[in-house]
């Protein structure tokens, strides 16, 4: 069982920055896949970024491709996302999403266990 925490989201300004925490409990989280997620207003949950937990391998969405950077701490339980460069478009609610796989899981239905969201807001 991995329990998630997400904070660090907020409102900012077109071209700002923001990093998002998710702090994991859990004896398995660091044999987890995690990911961050969003879902915007109107619009279907999407998979911004993923790091796997064999090798930190990552995967971004094209969309956040250059702005946007995940990584994750095993000691401290915890998985980042660094959002730079930040559009109104970004606007969502971010959720952090453990899979229990060892390789980069990419597909939502993989994730086995959610955080409650962190709302962002960038406003033009």
């Amino acid at each position: 069982q991995v329990q998630l925490v997400e904070s660090g989201g907020g409102l900012v300004q077109t071209g700002g920055s923001l990093r998002l925490s998710c702090a994991a409990s859990g004896r398995t989280f660091i044999r987890c896949t995690m990911g961050w997620f969003r879902q915007g207003p109107g619009k279907e949950r999407e998979l911004v970024a993923a790091i796997s937990w064999s090798d930190s391998r990552t995967y971004y969405a094209d969309s956040v491709k250059g702005r946007f950077t995940i990584s994750r701490d095993n000691a401290k339980n915890t998985v980042y996302l660094q959002m730079n460069s930040l559009k109104p478009d970004d606007t969502a609610v971010y959720y952090c999403a453990a899979a229990e796989w060892a390789g980069l899981v990419v597909a939502t239905t993989r994730y086995d266990y959610w955080g409650q969201g962190t709302q962002v807001t960038v406003s033009s």
